[in-house]
């Protein structure tokens, strides 16, 4: 066994509190929140039942950790009401107005523009 996996097999929970494997050893009936969410569940305010560790460079600690929840403990995703997409509609429309020249420009508007691209650079665009 290598010491990394050694560091990261803790099925007990008595390291870090929880179970914790390696990647991709998780034992049957876990999954993270987009696996869930994949077969159509959510959470449902369970609290987290183990969680998944592996070696990182990019991360300051140096491991990645992805948390799990029991899939029989999960429930149905609840489905999206008329209200809501129209809510999200309305806010997807306003990140693609122009605060500039109030026309939709196709794109959701770059934050770091704050307008479109041909009001952010206008003399590019009469070269063109």
């Amino acid at each position: 066994m290598s010491p990394t996996f050694g560091k990261c097999y803790d099925p007990n929970g008595t390291t870090y509190g929880v179970p914790t494997f390696p990647w991709r050893f998780a034992p049957d009936g876990f999954a993270t929140r987009r696996q869930l969410r994949a077969r159509g569940l959510r959470p449902g305010g369970q609290p987290v039942a183990a969680q998944v560790m592996r070696r990182s460079r990019r991360r300051r600690a140096g491991v990645s950790v992805a948390y799990l929840y029991r899939i029989d403990r999960a429930m149905p995703v609840r489905p999206m009401t008329p209200a809501k997409r129209a809510a999200l509609a309305k806010a997807m429309t306003a990140r693609r107005t122009c605060p500039n020249c109030r026309r939709d420009a196709g794109y959701c508007i770059p934050t770091s523009l704050g307008m479109c691209v041909t009001c952010a650079y206008p003399e590019e665009q009469r070269a063109a």
